[in-house]
């Protein structure tokens, strides 16, 4: 384990910590996240990364050294709520000392002879960095309603405004992204939420954050027409963002420039970009945009039953059956029990999706 890492140990403690501290405020008020009748869930996963779920879409946090940057921000009724989590899970992470080294075999540099290194990490542990960024993984309401409380509540580092202050946190999304929510220069979100950073083609590569390189990879026409999935390759960890999703059938938002081959080339996609681990539960995580964790496995069974779907649809389009009677012979019945429960997004407005993303030719 690194340095700058708490232990095992020290992760449930800042799990507790964390869960307690959100608790606590919610029963000192009946604010939005005491309404919504939905606690927080903290879960570390893997090096510097935590998944915060409960908020709408699931937040991936990279709390560390550099700050804290989040990939997405929930939705705007639980902006309050994710704020106050973050940053009691910054403070316990950023106060967590670092596991003491064995000095057997070592004359020069152990803490046991350097107090200037031991009593800071003891008596003065480093105050808790502030939020510097923002990675949007599509244009959704519950993945980009916090944007401009939370961006204005952190600091990016070395920037300031023509009046000498320190600005706010970055957001950076793709470009369609900023296009659907501005569109001819009239922005249907308050200005503090839009991207300030927008990036073009398929890829951007972030500088090191944290400790590790961070890559954001767009995918076309799946979800919506902006979607990134967001690579920790240090941790090895994938926020994917609602291409994929093991808690509902997967959102094919026509308006929004979504496809049903987009939603199968980017489960693709995901798929060429995990490394699993032979024999076993694990390898490369994926953070869903809703719902569980999961792995290549869940992957791979996201994938089937969405090209499975496809297929059904397709077959019974190619031999003349209309949008009615295609709904009406339940193609998804057999998946249903396990991603039909939304009443939000049922199993006959995925079907009628896909019916409607699918060309002349089926494809």
């Amino acid at each position: 384990m690194s340095g700058n890492r708490p232990s095992v140990t020290a992760a449930a403690v800042v799990l507790a910590a964390a869960t307690l501290t959100l608790q606590a405020q919610q029963g000192r008020s009946a604010g939005s996240a005491q309404s919504s009748g939905a606690d927080l869930r903290i879960i570390p996963i893997r090096g510097n990364v935590y998944v915060i779920s409960g908020a709408g879409g699931n937040i991936t946090a990279s709390i560390g050294k550099d700050g804290v940057m989040l990939v997405d921000s929930g939705a705007p009724s639980m902006t309050d709520a994710v704020l106050s989590a973050v940053r009691a899970l910054d403070r316990q992470v950023t106060a967590s000392g670092m596991p003491q080294r064995s000095c057997v075999g070592i004359v020069q540099g152990c803490t046991w002879w350097n107090s200037s290194n031991l009593l800071p990490t003891t008596v003065g542990p480093p105050a808790p960095r502030p939020i510097a960024g923002i990675i949007n993984t599509s244009v959704d309401a519950d993945h980009i309603g916090g944007n401009e409380k939370i961006a204005a509540a952190g600091r990016t580092f070395g920037v300031r405004n023509l009046a000498n202050a320190p600005l706010g946190a970055w957001i950076v999304a793709h470009e369609n992204v900023t296009a659907r929510l501005s569109p001819a220069g009239e922005p249907k979100v308050p200005a503090g939420a839009l991207p300030d950073e927008t990036y073009f083609g398929d890829e951007k590569k972030l500088n090191f954050f944290n400790g590790e390189g961070i890559v954001i990879t767009h995918v076309e026409a799946a979800h919506t027409d902006g979607d990134s999935m967001v690579y920790f390759r240090g941790s090895d960890v994938i926020a994917a963002g609602d291409v994929f999703n093991l808690a509902d059938y997967p959102v094919i938002d026509t308006k929004n420039g979504g496809s049903i081959n987009g939603i199968i080339a980017a489960a693709n996609k995901l798929l060429d970009m995990i490394v699993w681990e032979h024999m076993m539960e694990g390898g490369t995580m994926v953070v869903p945009g809703h719902g569980r964790l999961g792995d290549v496995a869940d992957v791979a069974y996201y994938r089937d039953m969405v090209t499975i779907l496809r297929d059904r649809v397709l077959a019974m389009k190619k031999k003349g059956m209309t949008l009615v009677q295609i709904k009406g012979a339940h193609p998804s019945k057999d998946y249903d029990p396990r991603f039909g429960r939304n009443p939000q997004w049922t199993p006959e407005m995925f079907v009628e999706a896909i019916y409607n993303t699918l060309g002349a030719a089926g494809r």
